[in-house]
């Protein structure tokens, strides 16, 4: 996501097309047909395809030269309907998409699988390719499709101006980010409902009969969108770390985000610095790093942010780099402190981190990137800040807007700001460790964007049936999210994992987990139970998985709360320091000025 500030800094149609007969007298209502995209891409439809070499500029080179060895990979970039909902005004939009060919033919294959790797604004381009070498069994029946969405990537591109206003209030600041976006005449059409129309003609122009699709993160919204106004094209889903699509709009997702950051921080990640103090000399318990880390500045200091941002979140989307958060957490826990410019704080902190032993080169990679996005990030915050002293000419500024344009014109978030500062508040006292970070941003930009959009309910009759997996301490897309979305979603099936917290799993590599999902893909069924539930793979350097969080049901369901009781402690803890109550002891270590 892009946000003026610190923020900014640290942070990411229902046409009735299809002729229905009226029912006869007294009849039950038939199910309303699916949008007929060839129909109303009309001329679009007979479009000459070219379909030619790949690029992936957005993966690194090495990855880019094996996903080019994929048999069948080709690109092209196809024309859509700017406006499904007017498709005869004339006006397109670029969408380009990747396709494979590995399927063996014959009846055992199953057709086209798109696949998308969430954001909203992810570029999934490179995911068809990707699939199909993670997954080399389904791939053998089903051609990966990619995509870059619409506003996208290498699709056409959403990019929206404007005025940078003479005010220090980020929500002065957001309200005219928004009021540029609109008067961009592309942006109303870079949303969901379109992109789900994108899919089925890009199932169209490949001329397939039915679309099967692996979505991750805010791929699974666009999934269930796609699966509710399309039904009877959907053959086959998985909706791996879902959002809450029980939901018309994306906002529960995001209200629970900071909440579940916090959690897997405290839970999760915490607990293994604390149990590998060997390693990380951090000390044996979760709660004193953590009044170790909170005394050091937490998040609520720049430096601080810079760490959680780049160094500790992105870790938690994948637990094989807990050792790369663990090395940090405790080079920033355990003194001395740095000191000098933000730069030189962030040398002598990564500098103890890399020394950390027993590092992958995996892990040093990770760190060393991550270094790099901060250096990135301190340079914004300078070239902000000395605009900020400059009296000139009003700025006029240009930045990447699909992110928030999908987000927030797939459904009305809330606009009363009282309930943003309350939100706020509220994150002060329960999620503490991320909440400094949200504070720099002010409400959303969602906060002050108009729309008439929402997702539709799915019809018990003729939504397909679907899985859902799902990890407990997701931090992206928490496992409540998921949990509605099985509820909400008729004859949906679901597969959690415990003691887990990576984003975005399949395949994971367990039988308990890819078997159901495997079978799923080649034969249509579903497990017996609505819910089964598995056991996490064991973290980088531990030869057994750890009980931590909520517990795993009879029922395959996991019993656990946002604030946990660990957390509630840490909870505690910040606002003992906050308030100035620590013991003396704690004071003499170090409080930070600021506290």
């Amino acid at each position: 996501m892009t946000r003026r500030g610190t923020a900014a800094l640290i942070a990411g149609a229902f046409l009735a097309s299809g002729l229905v007969l009226a029912p006869a007298a007294g009849a039950a209502p038939a199910a309303k047909a699916d949008p007929d995209t060839a129909a109303l891409a009309g001329a679009l439809t007979k479009q000459a395809v070219a379909w030619g070499e790949c690029s992936f500029p957005s993966v690194a080179p090495a990855t880019e030269a094996e996903l080019k060895k994929v048999k069948g990979l080709a690109c092209a970039t196809v024309q859509m309907p700017r406006d499904w909902h007017n498709p005869q005004d004339g006006n397109t939009i670029g969408v380009r998409v990747s396709k494979t060919a590995t399927a063996y033919p014959g009846t055992g294959r199953q057709g086209i699988a798109l696949v998308n790797p969430g954001g909203p604004g992810g570029e999934g381009l490179p995911w068809g390719a990707a699939m199909a070498r993670r997954s080399p069994v389904l791939a053998a029946q089903y051609d990966f499709v990619g995509f870059d969405p619409r506003g996208v990537g290498q699709s056409t591109p959403l990019t929206c101006s404007y005025t940078v206003p003479d005010s220090t209030d980020q929500n002065v600041i957001s309200r005219a980010k928004v009021e540029g976006c609109l008067k961009n005449p592309l942006t109303k059409f870079i949303t969901t409902e379109q992109t789900a129309y994108d899919m089925d003609f890009i199932r169209v122009l490949l001329g397939e009969k039915k679309t099967s699709y692996i979505g991750y993160s805010y791929g699974t919204w666009l999934g269930t969108w796609y699966a509710t106004t399309f039904p009877g094209k959907a053959h086959r889903f998985l909706l791996d770390s879902s959002t809450d699509a029980s939901r018309s709009t994306l906002e529960k997702t995001w209200d629970l985000q900071p909440r579940s950051r916090d959690r897997q921080f405290q839970e999760a990640l915490l607990p293994y610095v604390a149990r590998n103090d060997a390693k990380y000399k951090a000390g044996t318990d979760p709660l004193e790093i953590r009044r170790d880390w909170e005394k050091a500045g937490g998040t609520r200091e720049f430096a601080g942010m810079l760490y959680a941002a780049w160094f500790i979140i992105p870790a938690m989307y994948d637990t094989t780099q807990y050792p790369s958060a663990a090395s940090m957490v405790a080079a920033v826990a355990k003194g001395p402190a740095p000191t000098g410019t933000d730069v030189e704080k962030l040398d002598q902190v990564v500098a103890k981190a890399l020394a950390t032993p027993g590092l992958t080169d995996a892990n040093k990679a990770f760190l060393t990137k991550a270094k790099g996005n901060a250096l990135e990030a301190i340079a914004k915050k300078d070239s902000v800040e000395r605009k900020a002293s400059y009296q000139g000419g009003a700025e006029v500024e240009t930045w990447d807007a699909a992110f928030e344009a999908i987000r927030c014109q797939d459904g009305q978030w809330n606009q009363n700001l009282h309930y943003w500062n309350f939100w706020q508040a509220d994150l002060t006292v329960n999620a503490p460790f991320i909440a400094p970070i949200m504070a720099q941003s002010g409400a959303p930009l969602c906060a002050f964007w108009p729309t008439a959009n929402a997702k539709p309910a799915p019809e018990e009759k003729t939504f397909p049936k679907l899985l859902i997996a799902q990890t407990e301490l997701d931090a992206a897309t928490p496992y409540e999210g998921g949990l509605a979305t099985a509820n909400g979603l008729p004859g949906a099936k679901m597969i959690s994992v415990d003691n887990e917290g990576s984003h975005g799993i399949f395949p994971y590599n367990t039988d308990c987990v890819d078997d159901p999902i495997v079978a799923y893909f080649q034969t249509g069924l579903t497990p017996k139970k609505k819910f089964t539930g598995c056991q996490g793979l064991p973290l980088p350097g531990e030869d057994k998985t750890i009980e931590v969080g909520g517990n795993l049901g009879h029922d395959g369901k996991i019993k656990i709360k946002m604030i946990t009781p660990e957390v509630r402690k840490a909870n505690e803890i910040v606002r003992e320091l906050l308030e100035g109550t620590a013991t003396p002891e704690a004071d003499e270590k170090g409080m930070p000025a600021n506290a």
